[in-house]
């Protein structure tokens, strides 16, 4: 499919400039008794400032606009622009210099005919007008492109935050969450148990978090952090002295924005396959906070009971979260998952 759509590109690209290269001969007149095709069109002169217009063209829409525009360096493009604007205004006045074995320029079909003595001006105006003429058609096209381009990535994010949204929701609100979560706070009530009251504001703290904060497309680090904060304290609530679980938060939060829901993948697979009943559960989760930027670390044992389960839906699984952090922070983050015999790491970097 990716071929297909480059052979299109290319054929596309030929027939333009072909187009382009024939406007000279549909827009000025020939001799009745001249050739088809002028001998003019195959003279060192045009093939060589079409081909100088063709390398503009690339160059302006696949690395200055890119590399410069796109970046904000305005005053760096404008005076490349500048420059290639004066180059191509004396190009012809140049290549007459350069050019000592004629007598004289060959004839350009862009501009109107001219006799053989007549000497270019320091600046083209024909040559300036084709420039403009290319300058703006790759421009435009570029930057029309990047808009396409940027709005179908809106899309595509927006498609794939209501889908993680839903993945979650429906992985956290079904029959064995909230069953074995309610006996659990059951067993707590009847137990009279100090402990029924926080883990009734918790449960409706994840509910909430999960109907409001998770729609919004970045929310307050701190609130990420309470989120799964409540969602371990509600896991460790069915977990035996086997297990013990640390989650360990170095730095400030406070006025730092993260994607929601972007932890819980990475906790939600320790919680499910690192716990065990009969051997030492070890999880270890640690959030380091830095200036502008986080790193979140997941470490937990692996057990041959869990391994030797079915495989089960796990919400928003390891492939979602690499889908989300490539489309929300493209080229700002880095995913180590480390998958050894006895243990599995998680090492996410993020730059804020």
């Amino acid at each position: 499919m990716k071929l297909n759509k480059i052979i299109l590109q290319v054929i596309v690209h030929v027939a333009a400039w072909l187009c382009f290269l024939m406007l000279p001969f549909v827009l000025f007149s020939r001799p009745r008794d001249g050739a088809f095709i002028p001998e003019q069109f195959f003279s060192t002169y045009f093939v060589l400032t079409n081909l100088l217009y063709i390398s503009f063209y690339y160059l302006n829409s696949y690395l200055l606009i890119p590399k410069l525009l796109a970046k904000q360096k305005v005053i760096t493009y404008s005076f490349i622009i500048i420059s290639f604007f004066i180059f191509f205004g004396m190009f012809p006045r140049m290549y007459r210099h350069l050019s000592d074995h004629l007598h004289y320029m060959p004839p350009n079909p862009w501009l109107s005919n001219r006799p053989r003595n007549w000497s270019p001006p320091l600046l083209s105006g024909g040559s300036i007008a084709i420039f403009l003429l290319v300058f703006v058609i790759s421009t435009g096209v570029k930057v029309v492109s990047q808009w396409f381009i940027s709005e179908q990535k809106n899309k595509e994010i927006e498609n794939e935050k209501l889908s993680t949204e839903l993945s979650f929701l429906k992985s956290q609100i079904n029959p064995h969450f909230l069953f074995n979560t309610l006996n659990n706070i059951y067993a707590l009530a009847e137990a009279r148990s100090e402990k029924t009251g926080p883990a009734v504001m918790k449960l409706s703290s994840i509910m909430r978090y999960i109907l409001t904060e998770s729609k919004n497309d970045v929310v307050p680090l701190e609130k990420e952090i309470e989120f799964t904060s409540n969602y371990i304290e509600m896991q460790k609530m069915r977990l035996t002295n086997k297990s013990k679980v640390d989650f360990v938060i170095n730095g400030d939060p406070i006025g730092k924005k993260i994607s929601p829901l972007l932890f819980l993948p990475f906790v939600e697979n320790a919680f499910k396959y690192g716990v065990s009943t009969r051997e030492e559960s070890p999880i270890c989760i640690q959030l380091n906070i830095g200036n502008d930027n986080l790193n979140f670390k997941v470490k937990n044992n692996k057990h041959l009971s869990s391994l030797l389960k079915p495989a089960e839906t796990t919400g928003i699984g390891i492939g979602n979260i690499k889908r989300r952090l490539e489309l929300l922070y493209h080229n700002r983050y880095k995913l180590n998952l480390n998958d050894d015999h006895n243990t599995y790491t998680v090492n996410l970097n993020i730059s804020l």
